[in-house]
């Protein structure tokens, strides 16, 4: 089974807005040579149908789709394969792994585990690579980020099992390569190593350790793993960590906001992590993101509200809920790699798909203005004609939150 654009037979096929769709194939091996060439039969001109992938039973194929109906844009699918050559009718995974971005390159492993990758969970950066090992009905239900070193700060992606034991391929954009997509070989360790999480909590303004701070300790998808109290000296500690998984600690505490920390294994032990109160001094002209220490990103080219970011916002909500008479105005920004014209519409669907998302969690339309600000206000020094690093366009991808009564 493959992907191929929609051409046959010597034919393209566009779509109403002449664009060429991706369809799925099958091919077969005779006498060491591939052939018969057949179309699948759910294949559709209107939308794409991309890298299919065989349960190690032959009888299902997954694939990633556009098609009508999704949870986003482009969700993960499975079809059953029947005993005759037939196929069934394609079924969308749920939204148990599919959101409301993309879920695409699916493999099933030898031990039925489902690799794939998506841009909508909380992850590394870009694309990376999740693995849902199925329930006792068969299926596909909860997941889980494989973490470093297969995941990088870009797009991970393909990630397929060799004939090996232990041994997998994956293609990835990450920095250190021979070209923009490459190879690389992962040997997967059987028995990982773990340690002890060691850090402190501290008042971002007095710099005093907080005692008595419920610390929770979540997986890359947000799920529990423990939970603990800090001592008097705001220290807390979790013991057998995995070394290669990266984790998030929540910190709550009744006086101060809830703030979420991303440490890698036990690499980062005895770090501060700061958190600041709950009744602040503020004016009009402040920024909340600033005030909260808190960092709001988009994707490039993107202005959907990522996973990590509605972290951030529901910050943002809990002071707007708290003091019921503030108005804010919410100013996006881009980078500069498009023209000034591009970047001032995509800043301001940011905007208004912040402004729209604040709404939805029930802060008043008549507390909220919003703008959009293009690439005029950048950070740094990164212009159109200024070469930069993925990191130093990324700050100048943000939103404010200023005060404005």
């Amino acid at each position: 089974y493959f992907t191929r654009n929609n051409y046959n037979n010597g034919k393209v096929v566009m779509d109403k807005d002449k664009v060429i769709k991706l369809k799925l194939f099958k091919a077969s091996l005779e006498n060491g040579k591939w052939g018969k060439i057949t179309e699948l039969p759910f294949n559709n001109n209107a939308y794409n149908l991309a890298h299919p992938a065989l349960s190690p039973d032959e009888k299902t194929l997954y694939f990633a789709s556009d098609m009508p109906g999704g949870y986003g844009n482009s969700d993960l699918y499975k079809v059953a394969i029947n005993d005759d050559g037939s196929y069934g009718k394609p079924e969308n995974l749920g939204d148990k792994i599919n959101t409301k971005a993309r879920e695409t390159f699916p493999f099933i492993a030898s031990d039925a585990t489902l690799y794939f990758s998506s841009d909508g969970l909380i992850g590394m950066g870009g694309l990376d690579i999740f693995k849902s090992v199925p329930d006792e009905k068969g299926n596909y239900s909860s997941f889980q980020n494989v973490g470093a070193p297969i995941n990088s700060e870009r797009d991970d992606f393909g990630f397929v099992e060799s004939p090996f034991k232990n041994i997998f391929f994956v293609s990835s954009n990450r920095e250190g390569g021979k070209g923009y997509d490459d190879i690389y070989k992962v040997k997967v360790n059987p028995e990982p190593k773990k340690g002890i999480i060691i850090n402190k909590v501290i008042d971002e303004i007095s710099k005093e350790p907080i005692a008595d701070s419920k610390i929770t300790l979540l997986d890359a998808n947000q799920n529990k793993i423990a939970e603990t109290v800090t001592d008097a000296q705001g220290n807390f500690s979790f013991n057998d960590i995995r070394t290669d998984r990266e984790f998030y600690i929540l910190v709550a505490n009744d006086n101060y906001l809830a703030k979420e920390f991303r440490v890698k294994g036990i690499e980062q032990n005895n770090q501060v992590f700061e958190v600041a109160p709950k009744v602040i001094k503020t004016k009009p002209g402040d920024d909340l993101v600033k005030l909260l220490n808190i960092t709001i990103y988009f994707d490039l080219d993107k202005y959907f509200i990522r996973p990590d970011a509605e972290v951030e916002l529901a910050k943002i909500i809990e002071i707007l809920k708290m003091y019921p008479n503030l108005k804010i105005d919410i100013r996006s920004h881009t980078d500069s790699r498009q023209s000034e014209a591009y970047n001032i519409r995509l800043s301001t669907f940011r905007a208004n798909s912040t402004r729209d998302y604040l709404i939805k969690k029930g802060i008043a339309k008549e507390r909220l203005t919003c703008k959009g600000y293009g690439e005029s206000q950048l950070l740094n020094n990164c212009t159109d004609e200024v070469p930069c690093t993925r990191e130093q366009h990324q700050l100048n991808r943000r939103s404010e939150f200023i005060i404005i009564q």
